[in-house]
């Protein structure tokens, strides 16, 4: 059936109308993300898209490099650490909307080799040795780093193990080291090595007990430049909301972390 022309003409108005106030509402978020968050975070960012018309402009990388960063001027506007302290230590420097900082996920740490049969469920290859090399990230910029660090002097092996060592820059590094064989073991996030049905995508590996290093709390925030006039930037404040929601949190879940 043909639509009277006066009737499609308002038809046509309402969408372009709706589609335009759509466009309006719309907006970029600039988001800083710990490179063990990377997987989820992507999926996440494609949902919150195609829920809310909001674009997540995702930056990947370590902590501490974050944060020099961002005290520096870098046009983030929300950040998803590795840690808690460090937006912690940004709320002191009055460098994040007040109120905004929250845990996102908790963190887990692992001992992965790609290849199977390498890492047994207790860790022993640490003390059995067989391998020359050992990544992890640089402790002084990543969590995982220090966490690694942290496990390895609780278990009497940092002094034996130190000379091995592969230092990343950042978690993401650490982890291509031990898929590309220049590393036959390493710790990374439990995240990295799951795949987007939480199952393992390969390799042998440890989870490491929580007991031997301190909780991994990463917080995320909402930065100044997320802000005007003291208040939250729509798509910062949309993309903040959603990541407190449920299907972002199922996500999380999914790749492994505590919440």
């Amino acid at each position: 059936m043909t639509l009277p022309r006066r009737s499609a003409a308002i038809l046509a108005a309402a969408i372009l109308g709706a589609f335009a106030a759509t466009a309006a509402r719309a907006d970029e978020v600039q988001v800083a993300v710990a490179a063990n968050f990377t997987a989820p975070m992507q999926k996440i960012a494609a949902q919150f898209e195609k829920d809310t018309g909001h674009k997540a402009v995702l930056s990947f990388g370590a902590t501490g490099k974050f944060y020099s960063q961002i005290r520096n001027g870098a046009p983030f506007e929300v950040f998803l650490a590795a840690d808690d302290e460090t937006p912690a230590r940004l709320e002191k420097e009055n460098g994040i909307l007040p109120g905004s900082r929250f845990t996102y996920a908790i963190g887990k740490l692992v001992l992965w080799s790609a290849k199977p049969a390498i890492v047994d469920n207790q860790g022993e290859v640490l003390k059995k040795g067989g391998f020359d090399h050992l990544s992890l990230a640089n402790p002084k910029l990543a969590p995982y780093g220090a966490a690694a660090v942290e496990t390895m002097k609780a278990l009497g092996a940092y002094d034996t193990l130190a000379p091995k060592f592969v230092q990343a820059e950042n978690i993401a590094q650490a982890y291509n080291f031990v898929a590309t064989g220049n590393a036959l073991l390493g710790f990374v996030a439990y995240a990295q090595v799951l795949d987007e049905h939480g199952q393992l995508k390969g390799g042998s590996v440890w989870l490491v007990p929580g007991k031997l290093y301190s909780p991994i709390r990463q917080d995320a925030a909402i930065l100044e430049k997320g802000t005007v006039n003291g208040k939250a930037k729509p798509a910062a404040e949309a993309l903040v909301k959603y990541l407190k929601g449920d299907k972002a949190r199922a996500v999380i879940k999914t790749y492994g972390y505590d919440l």
